[in-house]
């Protein structure tokens, strides 16, 4: 019986690939065009539109559907610096459905290597490579700019996706030293379930499913100095644990 579970996730796996490269060929051209003739903000909600489209075919033909909660705490037209828990690679596909509007995330340099995903990731993507420190600079004064431009971000606080058994890892101080230094709102969000359906420890166990994106209250950093890092790490670390202990 097991062997014969694991052949059908061996064949649920290689369809959910396939379903995802041809998503991502269809939207490709016109995210490469919508960078050519537009910039910044504009270029990012435009590109974003095409985003959403590969999400919805990928989930319609691969059997998962992103539901989210208390997306209502969230303006659209505010700049937020999106922190989120990561666990699977469904979490790509889950955040670009979730988060209303555009955002800029900040990724390892080392993903544009994958094979299409690749070419979008550079169009989209603040890029770093942790082992450079001019690279982490770098990143960060592109991010201050975005933001300064109205463009929210999206930071993956644990730095990689959690490989431990706790529900977050211990954070990185980056995405709120970055909140303080601008005074940007946090918006804490935390995607459920997804390790479940497609855990990287596993993905001969990937099964179609339901993953749910829940938001929190966005944190105001108004007055917030460099003194009060920890506080704040502290704080969204505990808003985003009591989300995911909550749904277990």
């Amino acid at each position: 019986m097991n062997g014969i579970k694991r052949f059908c996730s061996l064949i649920f796996m290689i369809w959910g690939f396939v379903t995802f490269i041809a998503a991502m060929l269809l939207v490709l051209p016109f995210i490469f065009i919508s960078s050519a003739l537009f910039e910044g903000k504009r270029s990012s909600d435009i590109i974003f539109f095409f985003l959403n489209i590969w999400g919805w075919i990928f989930c319609l033909l691969s059997f998962y559907r992103i539901q989210t909660r208390n997306k209502a705490a969230i303006n659209p037209d505010t700049a937020y610096i999106y922190v989120c828990n990561h666990n699977s690679y469904l979490d790509a596909v889950a955040i670009v459905l979730a988060i209303p509007g555009s955002f800029r995330p900040l990724g390892k340099i080392e993903m544009v290597k994958i094979p299409v995903f690749g070419l979008i990731y550079r169009k989209v993507v603040v890029m770093i490579d942790r082992a450079s420190k001019e690279s982490r600079q770098r990143s960060v004064d592109e991010l201050k700019q975005d933001l300064s431009k109205g463009q929210s971000i999206l930071i993956f606080p644990e730095g990689t996706m959690n490989r431990s058994a706790e529900p977050l890892a211990d954070f990185y101080d980056g995405a709120f030293r970055l909140a303080i230094e601008t005074q940007t709102p946090i918006a804490p969000m935390v995607i459920l379930n997804a390790r479940n359906l497609f855990p990287r420890s596993d993905p001969f166990a990937a099964r179609p499913g339901v993953i749910t994106c829940v938001f929190d209250q966005p944190v105001d950093v108004s007055g917030f100095v460099p003194e009060d890092l920890e506080i704040l790490k502290a704080s969204v670390y505990g808003k985003m644990n009591a989300l995911i202990e909550k749904a277990v």
